[in-house]
C-alpha cells in the first residue's frame, strides 16, 4: 500500500531531526539494490557476494558524500579463532559516522581442501558480507550462507534499526523519563534492538513531542 501524503510529510519531518549520517544512511538503504546473480552449481542456489556489494554501493557513497571503510580483526573466543568485520559509514558532510559488525569462524584443517590462506580469506569475505548487509539491510535470505560453514552472523537483523539509532531512541528516553517498556508495548517489541525502521520512525515522532522530565 502507498504511503499517503501525511505519511510521506511525516517521515520527512521526523527525518529533519535525524544526524546527517542517519539520513544519508537510509537513503543509501532504501536505493540499494544488490541482485543474487551468482549461481552455485553444486548447491544449485543463487547468492551475492561481499564484492558485488561493494561495487553496488559505490554510486551511492559518491552521491551522498559517504566513505566506507571496511576493517578485520581476529578474535579467540573459547579456542575458536573468529573473524570480526567492521563496515563504518561515514559522512564527510557531519563528520559523523556510524558502523556494524559480522563475525564469521575460520575453519581448521579439517574442514575441506582448502589452504590455511583461502580459509582467512574466506573467513574475511563473509565477516565483512555479513557487517554490509546489516548496515545497509540488504535482505539476507538463506542461500548460500546457510550451507556453508564458514561462521556465523552476529551482525544485526537486516530490517531492524542501526547502533546510532539505538542510541538517538535511548537519549529520548532519557530526556523525556519515558519507559522503554511503554514505547515497546507500542509496537509490540521486546527490546530496542528489535525496532524496525518503520518502530523508529514512529516512536521518536512521540517522543520528540514529549517533554523533558522533571
Amino acid at each position: 500500500m502507498a504511503a499517503t501524503k501525511a505519511e510521506k510529510e511525516a517521515v520527512a519531518k521526523e527525518l529533519e531531526s535525524m544526524s546527517g549520517v542517519e539520513v544519508k544512511l537510509l537513503k543509501i538503504q532504501q536505493e540499494l539494490f544488490v541482485p543474487k546473480d551468482k549461481k552455485n552449481e553444486y548447491g544449485s542456489y543463487n547468492y551475492r557476494s561481499c564484492e558485488d556489494i561493494e561495487k553496488a554501493v559505490k554510486p551511492l557513497l559518491n552521491k551522498y558524500n559517504c566513505t566506507l571503510q571496511l576493517q578485520t580483526e581476529l578474535h579467540e573466543i573459547a579456542g575458536r579463532i573468529f573473524v570480526k568485520a567492521t563496515s563504518l559509514l561515514y559522512d564527510n558532510d557531519s563528520g559523523k559516522g556510524t558502523k556494524i559488525y559480522g563475525f564469521a569462524e575460520i575453519g581448521d584443517e579439517k574442514r575441506g581442501n582448502m589452504s590455511a590462506e583461502q580459509r582467512v580469506g574466506s573467513a574475511i569475505s563473509y565477516a565483512r558480507k555479513y557487517s554490509l548487509a546489516g548496515l545497509f539491510l540488504i535482505d539476507n535470505e538463506k542461500d548460500t550462507d546457510a550451507t556453508n560453514k564458514h561462521g556465523q552472523e552476529e551482525a544485526k537483523k537486516p530490517d531492524t534499526i542501526n547502533e546510532t539509532q539505538i542510541k538517538a531512541i535511548n537519549a529520548e528516553l532519557e530526556r523525556t523519563g519515558v519507559s522503554a517498556k511503554v514505547i515497546l508495548a507500542d509496537v509490540k517489541k521486546k527490546s530496542i534492538e528489535e525496532l524496525t525502521h518503520e518502530d523508529y520512525i514512529h516512536l521518536m515522532k512521540r517522543l520528540k513531542a514529549s517533554s523533558d522530565k522533571e
